[in-house]
This record gives C-alpha cells, sequence and structure tokens, in this order.
C-alpha cells in the first residue's frame, strides 16, 4: 500500500527562512507531529549557503556576496558552498528508522535520489546516479557543483543536482538545488582565489563539470513545471502520495523564532 507523506511548498523566502523551516519540519517530524514530508522551495534574495563544517573566513568573498545582494547562512548540512538563485530547492524529512531508510547515509542518498531521478525523466531528461572513481574527492574546492558525490544526479556526466545530508534526533534530512540556469560568472565571484588567473581558470572548467535543467532539456522550462515533474518524481521514486501540510499559527512562529535566534545570527552563521 502507498504511504502517505506530507508536501510542502513554501515558494519563494528569505535563505535564513529557508534554513529555519527545514530545521522546524526535522524537529516536529522527530517529535512525531508531522509524518515523513517533502519540501519545495526557492531564495528571494538570492543565498550562498555554506556547509555546517565549512569555513568562510578567506574562502567566501564577502564583499562579493553583499555587492550582488545575496544573502549568506549556514546549513545544518555538511558539503560545500551552493549558490542558490534560479533553481528549484527540495528538502526530504524522514526518521532513520523508516523501514525504506538504509543505515548508511551513501545507500540512503541512493533510496532518496530515485525521487530526483524520476523528476527528470519525467521532464524528458536523461540524467543517471553518479557513481565517483576511486576515493572520495580531496578537493580544496569550495564550490559545491565542481564534483558530484555517490548517488548525485548527473548528465552527460555534468552534475545537474547537488545534495546534502545530515542525521539529527533520530530523523535523516537531506536537501538539494536543482539549477534552472547557472550564472558562473557571479558564483565564482563569491570565491577567493590565490589570484584572478586562477579563478578564471576554474570558471571556465565549471562548464564541463556541471550542467543546469534548462540546458539538459535544451528549451524553454518554467518553474512550475519544473515543480510538477519533481513531485510526481518523488511519488514515483520513493511510491509515495503526497498531501499538503498548511502550517498553523503556532508553527509560523516556531520557524520565525528559530530563523532570529539562529539562521540570521553571525555567530551561527561565520562561526567557522
Amino acid at each position: 500500500m502507498t504511504e502517505t507523506w506530507y508536501f510542502l511548498d513554501t515558494n519563494k523566502q528569505t535563505p535564513a527562512y529557508n534554513m529555519a523551516v527545514d530545521e522546524c519540519l526535522l524537529n516536529w517530524h522527530s517529535n512525531q507531529q508531522i509524518p515523513p514530508i517533502i519540501r519545495f522551495y526557492e531564495w528571494l534574495p538570492a543565498g550562498l549557503s555554506v556547509g555546517y563544517f565549512q569555513k568562510t573566513k578567506n574562502k567566501i568573498n564577502m564583499e562579493a556576496v553583499q555587492k550582488n545582494n545575496i544573502e549568506l547562512v549556514r546549513r545544518l548540512t555538511g558539503g560545500r558552498a551552493v549558490l542558490h538563485d534560479q533553481e528549484l530547492t527540495y528538502s526530504v524529512i524522514v526518521s532513520e528508522n523508516h523501514p525504506k531508510m538504509p543505515r548508511s547515509v551513501k545507500e540512503a542518498y541512493l533510496v532518496l535520489s530515485k525521487g530526483l531521478l524520476e523528476g527528470f525523466q519525467s521532464l524528458g531528461i536523461n540524467a543517471s546516479f553518479a557513481i565517483p572513481e576511486g576515493k572520495l574527492n580531496t578537493s580544496q574546492s569550495a564550490v559545491c557543483f565542481e564534483e558530484p558525490s555517490w548517488y548525485e544526479l548527473v548528465i552527460d556526466d555534468k552534475k545537474a543536482a547537488g545534495s546534502a545530508q545530515t542525521r539529527k534526533k533520530g530523523v535523516i534530512l537531506q536537501h538539494g538545488s536543482i539549477p534552472l540556469e547557472v550564472d558562473d560568472h557571479k558564483l565564482y565571484d563569491l570565491f577567493i582565489y590565490k589570484n584572478e588567473k586562477v579563478k578564471e581558470r576554474a570558471r571556465a572548467a565549471f562548464s564541463d563539470k556541471a550542467i543546469s535543467i534548462a540546458q539538459a532539456a535544451n528549451r524553454d522550462i518554467t518553474l512550475n513545471e519544473v515543480k510538477k515533474a519533481f513531485k510526481k518524481g518523488f511519488e514515483k521514486g520513493l511510491d509515495i502520495d503526497l498531501q499538503p501540510l498548511e502550517l498553523n499559527e503556532e508553527q509560523k512562529l516556531e520557524i520565525n523564532d528559530l530563523m532570529h535566534s539562529k539562521y540570521l545570527n553571525n555567530e551561527w552563521n561565520f562561526s567557522r
């Protein structure tokens, strides 16, 4: 029998709000207040999310971040920095003890990423899972989309969706970025390089490493079309039925409180 999960689309929100919602959903699921949930969201203004362990000092060009009206926020999940601009972002919140969830992070990625794979296929895009060769990457780059990790989605060997996962309070939180368009000039301005030549070399190589939905589909594609495809994709890939969640006033207040106390706080965002 198909299991029912919740679905929440918060549309365009600030970076701090977006991260607060993911953490609140994790807490509510941990406290058994809500079933597993899939959320879609967008960013206004654009955001630069840095991984939980990632250093910002001497890595992120804060002058360029501010000049481009981008807001920096630190994620609960690991990994490298992601520019969230013209994209659909998703998050999945599900118990570690869920019968379909493997114990290992890598294998859980495979299960959850089936929803993404089905989403791409629903758009007529032939994506596949990344299987990195040899050891995990040891690259010093701060840019997430330069290399795919295990079971991330690739199209023609180029990374098409970047995801990160954490486990807290018995709950898996996986969220990720599905770019509709990529502005590599803006992206590479946000990081500190030894010199301009090194930066330009990295930027020039980027087009061989990452691909947007618009490039992959080779046609005009709307955000609504992408949302419908990936919602259907998660339902098919995870064999679930998605029912809408309406946030109540108490939940909205909790999100707002967490946003102000943590994700708008420089102590959290620049803690490393």
